[in-house]
């Protein structure tokens, strides 16, 4: 999907200041529509073979409980399922934070890891310090993301504490605090109104 109509009258395109990696943050510049507006997804891969991250900051009014009972009690911050992204919304997706790599977790960054669901609870949850499940992902074929960055669709920023981010208490606030944090001239997105016709 090309995002250069949204982007024509804000000048923010072009090259990022750091490229993306697994572990860095993806953040929806303020014209990005449904179903990124206002998003910050956290890469699980970046390579030759494509980009694949969740959604961190939609939340649903799902109990994941419905979905993965087994995994419910061990969610952090609520029983909430998150959207992480448009693709295969049929399947889930685990996040946790850990220590150590205990079976049943890969690491992706620092603490950060995706967690094999199919993995008893009780055998992995004593290892994990934050566990969220997304319905869904997000993902890019190979190129396609490095093209909505050069359209300024996105900025690319490093956590300052990746598991504080990724398990925010309250996910609505991450877009705005990320973009404060960055400063410069992304500190500004924040301000920018819906329709940049309205000053």
């Amino acid at each position: 999907m090309r995002h250069d109509v949204f982007m024509e009258d804000v000048d923010y395109v072009g090259e990022p200041a750091i490229a993306p990696r697994a572990g860095s943050l993806l953040v929806a510049a303020p014209l990005l529509p449904d179903p990124f507006r206002r998003a910050v997804i956290l890469l699980l891969e970046h390579d030759e073979s494509g980009t694949l991250g969740v959604v961190l900051n939609q939340r649903t009014q799902v109990d994941a409980g419905t979905v993965l009972p087994a995994w419910r009690d061990y969610l952090t911050g609520g029983p909430e399922l998150f959207q992480g992204g448009p693709v295969s919304l049929d399947t889930a997706l685990g996040l946790g934070a850990a220590d150590d790599e205990p079976a049943g977790f890969r690491r992706v960054a620092g603490a950060l890891g995706v967690i094999d669901l199919d993995t008893p609870p009780a055998e992995l949850a004593p290892h994990l310090v934050a566990v969220r499940i997304y319905a869904g992902y997000a993902g890019w074929s190979p190129g396609q993301l490095d093209g909505e960055l050069e359209e300024g669709a996105w900025a690319v920023i490093e956590p300052t504490d990746p598991v504080a981010d990724a398990f925010l208490a309250d996910p609505d606030e991450l877009w705005s605090l990320t973009l404060r944090r960055a400063g410069g001239t992304l500190a500004w997105w924040v301000h920018c109104p819906d329709d940049p016709s309205v000053n």
